[in-house]
């Protein structure tokens, strides 16, 4: 099941990431340790399962 905004923040920063900054209606996500930043839209639909499987990718959670 597709995942919403707010659970996939919830999810990086219980995996190191904080929030660095927002720009508009996308958050940036940071994780001090690997230097990783993910960049994360924000708004209330669920996000499409390709988009979902890419900030997974990038933060080295899949």
């Amino acid at each position: 099941m597709p995942m919403k905004p707010k659970e996939i923040v919830k999810l990086l920063k219980a995996n190191g990431f904080i929030e660095k900054s927002q720009r508009g209606s996308h958050l940036k996500m940071y994780n001090p340790e690997t230097h990783v930043s993910i960049p994360v839209p924000i708004h209330a639909k669920e996000l499409k399962k390709g988009l979902e499987q890419s900030i997974l990718k990038q933060a080295g959670l899949k």
